[in-house]
Formats: C-alpha cells, sequence, structure tokens
C-alpha cells in the first residue's frame, strides 16, 4: 500500500522556458488548426503578446522537472504498474512563447479501491509565468496497479 502520508507533501519547484518552436509543434501534434497557435500575427491580430500555449501544452511543462515523475521516488512506485488516470485544467491566463513558468506540484490525495487491488494518487500542478500570474491549475491522477 503506498504511503498516505504522503499526502500534502510539496514536490521541489523548477522553471521551464516557453519557446515558440515547441508550442508550434505541440500544436501540430494534436491536430490544432487554429492559426493563433501556429502564426504571430494571427496571435496578436487576436490579442496575446505572442503565440499561445495550446490547451493542454501545461503538462509538457511538467517535463521540465529535474527528476522524471518524481511522485515514483516519493512513493516507491515501479513505471511498470502505473496508468494514466484522468488529467484536467483550469485556465486562468494564458501562457505565451518567451514565458518562463514555474511548476509547483504536491500530492493531494492517495487512495485505493478494489481492496488495495488499484490505488490512485492525485497531484495538483499549478503554473506561474515570469510576472508572478497564476496561469493554470492541473490535476492528475495515476493508477497503481497492484497484486
Amino acid at each position: 500500500m503506498l504511503d498516505k502520508s504522503k499526502i500534502g507533501h510539496e514536490f521541489n519547484s523548477f522553471h521551464a522556458d516557453v519557446e515558440k518552436g515547441r508550442l508550434k509543434f505541440f500544436a501540430k501534434a494534436i491536430g490544432e488548426t487554429n492559426p493563433i497557435y501556429t502564426d504571430e500575427a494571427a496571435a496578436k491580430e487576436a490579442g496575446y503578446a505572442a503565440l499561445p500555449a495550446p490547451p493542454t501544452f501545461a503538462m509538457v511543462l511538467d517535463q521540465e522537472s529535474p527528476e522524471f515523475l518524481p511522485v515514483l521516488g516519493l512513493l516507491d512506485i515501479d513505471i511498470a504498474k502505473i496508468l494514466h488516470g484522468t488529467q484536467s485544467f483550469e485556465y486562468l491566463a494564458p501562457i505565451c512563447a518567451g514565458d518562463r513558468i514555474r511548476v509547483d506540484s504536491r500530492v493531494s490525495d492517495i487512495f485505493d479501491k478494489k481492496g488495495g487491488a488499484l490505488e490512485f494518487v492525485v497531484t495538483e500542478h499549478t503554473y506561474t509565468n515570469q510576472d508572478d500570474v497564476l496561469t493554470t491549475r492541473a490535476t492528475s491522477t495515476l493508477v497503481v496497479r497492484n497484486g
């Protein structure tokens, strides 16, 4: 069973730079066709300071963490036993090319189902830009298969 005393654990914050090319690549990868995500003139005409990040891009910033999926080490979880459960986002302000985003994450819940055969780890993430503006909140759930 996972250590529920880790609920509330806050991981070390880190920063990630948002690059124009990466935003364009992500937009293409998710099939986004709105030109505001790939054409700087269209983005500025729409009122953005620079190319905005497409929806769900914030999760890409998590990969900038110095440690890959730090929750695995914290809870001693075998990566072969995890599944991606859920992901949700609350958008508060745009993330744009040129931003430097601080990522803060914490374990918000750990629970089990099916008599412990499945355990769930819920993490919350916040993304704050260089002007100290909270841009995005996200919640994700990992499912750990036991037995």
